[in-house]
């Protein structure tokens, strides 16, 4: 945050740090030739075996943040970064038990990355950017407040969410949690809903 900055200022800029520059569109499918966004949303909305997600870059070299759910018995993973270049990944690990993976891409070029921020300095009320691609459409940014801390899910042992009413949706899942800096305090990965859209308790 510089001096003077307003608001607006703030935002932009953080959006502009996961969106213009890091967002990652995660696509994984048993059909290698479906890549297109249109046949993906069709193959999944007819149980075709295709799912969608977000991530975001977290070294130049091409290392990518996601869920591990949304990876978890891929065949293939396909990345699709911003600019629409898109790679075949390798996933380096995955962890079930914090819900995360990580995955390897050779962009060729020193890649824009999300800084990590400290969630343990999060407060309840402040306000979060959430990025991803809910629904298949790419580099969506929402805002929110924090509405709960250590929110227990039972999730796993290792867990404890940061509750927020920035909209997120399917798709957003492995998508960065930004502070009004840019800096990455969680990961996307769970809402509470009766429907299977956003309530505002994601």
């Amino acid at each position: 945050q510089a001096p003077g900055d307003t608001f607006w200022d703030i935002i932009r800029k953080g959006a502009e740090a996961a969106s213009a520059k890091d967002n990652v569109t995660l696509e994984y499918s048993n059909d290698p030739d479906a890549t297109k966004q249109a046949q993906l949303i069709q193959a999944a909305i007819e149980g075709q075996g295709v799912a969608l997600g977000s991530g975001f870059v977290i070294e130049g070299d091409g290392y990518i943040v996601t869920n591990n759910h949304v990876v978890d018995h891929a065949e293939t993973v396909k990345i699709r970064l911003s600019d629409d270049r898109e790679f075949d990944a390798k996933v380096i690990g995955t962890d079930k038990q914090t819900d995360l993976a990580l995955l390897k891409i050779d962009a060729k070029s020193d890649l824009p990355v999300l800084e990590l921020g400290d969630s343990d300095h999060v407060r309840v009320g402040e306000d979060v950017i959430a990025v991803g691609n809910p629904f298949g459409l790419g580099g969506t940014v929402t805002r929110g407040i924090v509405s709960a801390m250590a929110r227990d899910i039972n999730a796993g042992p290792y867990v404890d969410f940061i509750q927020t009413d920035a909209a997120i949706n399917r798709g957003n899942s492995g998508g960065p949690l930004l502070d009004l800096d840019g800096k990455v305090i969680g990961v996307n990965s769970a809402i509470y809903s009766p429907n299977g859209g956003s309530v505002g308790v994601g």
